[in-house]
């Protein structure tokens, strides 16, 4: 199993997340974050009002488990609905898990999902 975490720009989630459950993935996790780093951006939108003198910015933080074998298309399918072609456009990281356990079931591994 592995553990995507994708930082995408604010405005790209809805398109993001459409692309996503149409191609099976269903379970996932979403934060809104703010945070620093190379950003362009011809829209102001994106600036964070909590965190001006940092020139922080609005950024949604997805985590999604999924198996082995299907990183590649989730990777893929992020990464085509959430670029603008803008410097900022986010990053997705994938970390191994060594295990997985349902709180309400005995379930665990990639059932637990």
């Amino acid at each position: 199993m592995r553990l995507i975490k994708a930082y995408i720009r604010y405005r790209k989630m809805e398109e993001v997340y459409h692309a996503l459950e149409k191609n099976g993935f269903h379970s996932m996790t979403m934060m809104e974050c703010e945070g620093t780093g190379q950003y362009a951006d011809q829209e102001h939108e994106h600036i964070s009002s909590k965190y001006p003198f940092a020139e922080a910015y609005r950024v949604v933080k997805l985590e999604i488990l999924v198996e082995k074998e299907r990183v590649p298309e989730l990777v893929g399918l992020i990464r085509k609905n959430a670029r603008t072609g803008y410097r900022g456009d986010g990053m997705v990281i994938v970390s191994p898990v060594e295990e997985v356990y349902k709180v309400r079931t005995d379930e665990n591994g990639i059932s637990a999902i």
